[in-house]
């Protein structure tokens, strides 16, 4: 155990050395340019060209090819910085296009080289999707950097995102739901009644087993974004757990506001519906 300790705080201590939040800062606006371009020269020096692993939809994909060979107009892109991991995590709304996407992207660092991008690409027929709601309700939101003397720390960011998915198969586990709450899911938002008193305590699976979380976190930011299965999400496939993202920004302890992005594999997840957004 105590090996195990001594060796996270190595490895912790060597990405600190070699990663700085300026560095990770340019790197998302290399990508942001990338992605408005639909080029990946402004990447070109950033990318590890050696072991690049590179991933749509948790599918390998050519990035030469994919979602980035595509110009597209971003409406809204925010962006978190995980110094510690020396990981990021962006999220682009492009709603005002002919063939709108909500996108999030993990990028992952070493010796100030990409050397994994995993991007989620969300469109019609995914998950409550809806670009245009999806922007409309983001653009209410408040997600300034947190002043230093009111931070969470990284255990505490974490384990309020860990504690949402534990209570998908634990009813007894509290969790520390803020008020107010909000939670943006595809464009489905359930702040719109009540912006300043909802919650987001509106009910939880009671029997799903949410595997193989990957995490960045910016304690600047008070946000922990998690990548994982959500195993049952597409009626089609119950067995076959769909890609998703879940951004959690925590204030004081508590969660604040929740972002959803959910692929699917038939349209509407098996449902056949259809979300409408801000109406």
């Amino acid at each position: 155990m105590l090996s195990s300790i001594f060796l996270t705080g190595v490895l912790a201590a060597t990405a600190s050395a070699e990663c700085t939040r300026a560095m990770l800062q340019d790197a998302t606006s290399k990508y942001l340019l990338a992605q408005s371009s639909g080029s990946i020269s402004s990447l070109s020096t950033t990318i590890s060209n050696n072991n690049l692993n590179y991933t749509e939809n948790w599918k390998p994909a050519n990035i030469s090819t994919g979602i980035l060979a595509t110009p597209l107009k971003i409406d809204h892109n925010r962006s978190i910085h995980d110094t510690t991991l020396c990981a990021t995590f962006t999220e682009l709304i492009i709603a005002k296009s002919e063939h709108p996407y909500v996108i999030g992207t993990r990028m992952l660092f070493n010796n100030s080289k990409i050397t994994t991008m995993e991007s989620l690409v969300t469109k019609p027929g995914d998950w409550a999707f809806n670009a245009t709601g999806y922007l409309y309700w983001d653009s209410l939101e408040k997600w300034d950097p947190i002043s230093v003397e009111k931070r969470d720390t990284r255990a505490v960011i974490q384990a309020a995102g860990d504690a949402y998915f534990d209570r998908f198969d634990n009813v007894s586990l509290v969790v520390p739901w803020g008020t107010p709450c909000a939670r943006l899911e595809g464009g489905a938002y359930t702040g719109r009644q009540n912006m300043t008193g909802n919650t987001c305590d509106l009910g939880l699976p009671s029997k799903i087993v949410v595997t193989n979380r990957r995490y960045v976190i910016d304690e600047e930011m008070g946000v922990v974004d998690m990548y994982l299965g959500f195993p049952g999400l597409d009626r089609s496939h119950v067995n076959e757990a769909m890609p998703d993202s879940h951004m959690f920004r925590v204030e004081g302890g508590k969660i604040r506001y929740i972002h959803t992005l959910s692929t699917c594999i038939n349209s509407g997840c098996g449902l056949n519906t259809t979300f409408p957004g801000r109406i």
